[in-house]
């Protein structure tokens, strides 16, 4: 009978210790909370870059799943997030956006009016919602799920090309999720500076990738 040795994995990444990415992580002080929404078939994705850009936000949180209970999902998108995590005093109202284009020709997607800045308002707390996976899979959770479409959309536009270059997009302005949610972020706090560090870590990231791909018989996760 032949065992089968599993490579130890950083308990903080999840990746094997060999490629593990921790010391991409770069935390930042941000205003804007983060919920991430993770499909499944991107948790052991080597190429995956939600999870670091969570590690780098203290206010964030990452779910995993694909088709959620509709209490679950209104708990995550409108209640403090649990422990440390969570920057929202009881007295202040979450209010969610959703990072996603705008789809009108997709009659199966009820579309919201794009997200509008509203005037400085201490009583409110934005909370950025990411769906994380392929464009085909983002939009099945978003049809699965009526919560997130009745969200207001924050769509990105004029952005810089992609430096995702370890993973093939199928349209020319498509970003990875670490970098749309940088961005967002820096459209919604009006601070691009605070974010460059954050990008800087991401490129090396996938510099780190790109060498696992480059190199012959290189472990990879």
């Amino acid at each position: 009978m032949t065992s089968i040795t599993k490579r130890p994995s950083c308990i903080r990444c999840l990746r094997p210790q060999s490629t593990c990415i921790c010391h991409w992580i770069t935390p930042v002080v941000h205003e804007v909370e983060v919920l991430f929404l993770q499909h499944p078939l991107e948790v052991n994705n080597a190429k995956g870059s939600a999870r670091l850009l969570h590690l780098s936000l203290p206010h964030s949180r990452l779910i995993v799943g694909e088709n959620f209970d509709a209490d679950e999902l209104h708990t995550w998108l409108y209640e403090t997030f649990p422990g440390t995590d969570s920057m929202t005093p009881a007295n202040k109202n979450i209010r969610p956006i959703l990072l996603y284009p705008d789809t009108p020709e997709d009659q199966n997607i009820t579309t919201t009016p794009p997200f509008e800045y509203a005037k400085q308002d201490a009583t409110v707390q934005y909370r950025l919602v990411v769906l994380d996976g392929t464009w085909r899979k983002s939009r099945k959770m978003l049809y699965q799920n009526p919560l997130l479409q009745q969200l207001p959309r924050l769509p990105l536009a004029n952005l810089p090309a992609s430096h995702y270059t370890i993973r093939k997009a199928h349209k020319p302005d498509q970003l990875s999720s670490f970098e749309a949610s940088c961005y967002a972020l820096m459209q919604l706090e009006k601070n691009a500076e605070r974010y460059l560090p954050l990008l800087a870590a991401f490129d090396g990231f996938v510099a780190q990738q790109q060498a696992y791909s480059d190199t012959p018989g290189k472990l990879k996760q």
